[in-house]
């Protein structure tokens, strides 16, 4: 490891030296997604205004949080992943932002065109509303659901299968440094960074806010999960190479930035 990289990155990643944006060049944004092959069957999940989740005030949720590695073998329900899909990458509404208070009002049409911007406004902050992430998932126990590797289509609130490889829970753990949650939970949320969604609009300081968004969105999970009585695990100890390459991703445009294993909790043994 190159010593001093961190702090050499914060330098680089100041505003005074940041170069102007693509936004600013006047480049067009990418999709507000990373497309998916559409021959492929979506698979539905409960939509939001019937998930049913049990009454659990925020209180109660923020100080039962902590971190759990080990789980019982019961399998979630569809139910309860659509939640926790839905609160941590919720497609709430889809909007044009609104222009600049210091535009012109006599800009042309087409113009006005150039400068509204379609995002997505979802159940997690994000930096001026990129919202970067996909959501794969690594399904051990879903019930009515075959085990692999599937992908959260956040604007259409549903799932997409990419792999049935049986060894893949054993790749991953190896993957993630051996920890064998990964292969025991029920399932395993696999973050990933699509950068240029971010990195258009802010350049190289993106990489920071893409980073800032990893801990919005993983804290929700933490919460969401608490309120269904699963545990749960955050993970960033993991072989960057070796996860990327599973998932197939280009490293440079897309990357894993953050995972997190969910299980139901074990009852407690009284003695």
């Amino acid at each position: 490891m190159v010593k001093g990289i961190g702090k050499e990155f914060m330098k680089k990643t100041k505003y005074q030296n940041m170069e102007a944006s693509d936004q600013n060049k006047g480049i067009p944004q990418p999709p507000l997604e990373v497309t998916y092959d559409i021959k492929y069957p979506l698979i539905d999940l409960v939509e939001p205004s019937q998930i049913d989740i049990p009454q659990m005030s925020l209180r109660e949720c923020i100080e039962a949080r902590k971190s759990i590695r080990t789980y019982s073998d019961e399998s979630l329900s569809l139910n309860e992943l659509s939640w926790l899909l839905w609160s941590t990458q919720g497609v709430r509404s889809r909007e044009l932002e609104k222009i600049r208070s210091d535009f012109s009002d006599e800009l042309e049409i087409e113009e006005i065109k150039k400068i509204l911007k379609a995002v997505t406004l979802r159940n997690v902050p994000s930096a001026g509303a990129r919202h970067a992430f996909e959501t794969y998932l690594l399904i051990n126990r879903i019930e009515g659901m075959e085990p692999g590797l599937y992908r959260y289509i956040a604007t259409r609130h549903k799932l997409i299968e990419t792999s049935k490889d049986p060894n893949l829970p054993v790749k991953m753990r190896e993957a993630a440094l051996d920890q064998s949650m990964v292969a025991k939970s029920a399932v395993t949320f696999i973050w990933v960074v699509d950068t240029y969604r971010m990195t258009w609009r802010y350049g190289e300081r993106g990489y920071r806010y893409l980073h800032l968004d990893a801990g919005h969105v993983c804290q929700n999970l933490y919460l969401s999960a608490e309120n269904i009585g699963c545990g749960m695990c955050a993970i960033a100890a993991y072989h960057d190479d070796k996860i990327n390459e599973l998932l197939g991703l280009d490293t440079e445009k897309q990357f894993v930035i953050y995972l997190a294993t969910v299980g139901k909790k074990r009852e407690k043994v009284r003695t």
